[in-house]
């Protein structure tokens, strides 16, 4: 049976990379990164949260279509129930499991790490602006509160800390959590 794999956490935390990685170790498992199909639409940055609104829909089918053949990874941060709820629908109405990760920097750090976050990734520069304009430090923390109170909500959700620094010991605590 195929899976859809949801990385969830704070931005910053290494879902990216971590997925990327998932995907390297096992072929033909499809990366739907959600940031990434945002920048396929022109004028993403002037609209961010608007692309995202509708890039969501088409990620969905994207996995929906995806499923019957092959594993998938979903890096993005679902601080809402109710958006996590829609993506794990898809895989369910494709016949697939679901498995619910959040990664967690294990020292309440996760705003600092955003901060230090660099990459190649295009729209990483323009989410920092938006964090910025949006109160900065207390918008990652937000986010991490939400997250925590997601995982308290879902007894089944599995919670792997992911060490900044350390992307392989973090893979291998997510190998070990999901069991392969």
């Amino acid at each position: 049976m195929t899976r859809l794999l949801l990385l969830n956490g704070a931005p910053g935390v290494g879902k990216s990379t971590i997925a990327r990685r998932w995907a390297h170790d096992h072929p033909g498992t499809l990366v739907c990164d959600i940031d990434l199909l945002r920048t396929w639409v022109s004028g993403w940055r002037e609209s961010f949260f608007d692309v995202g609104d509708h890039v969501r829909p088409a990620a969905q089918a994207l996995i929906g279509g995806y499923l019957p053949s092959g594993d998938v990874v979903l890096p993005q941060l679902f601080a809402r129930a109710a958006e996590l709820d829609a993506f794990a629908a898809v895989a369910t109405d494709a016949g697939a499991d679901v498995a619910h990760v959040v990664l967690r920097d294990p020292l309440g750090g996760a705003a600092a790490r955003f901060r230090r976050r660099c990459g190649d990734d295009p729209w990483h520069a323009e989410v920092v602006r938006l964090v910025e304009a949006a109160g900065g430090d207390a918008v990652i923390t937000g986010h991490a509160e939400r997250l925590d109170a997601l995982v308290a909500s879902r007894p089944g959700t599995l919670v792997v800390d992911s060490v900044e620094g350390d992307e392989d010991g973090t893979y291998a605590a997510l190998v070990e959590a999901l069991g392969r």
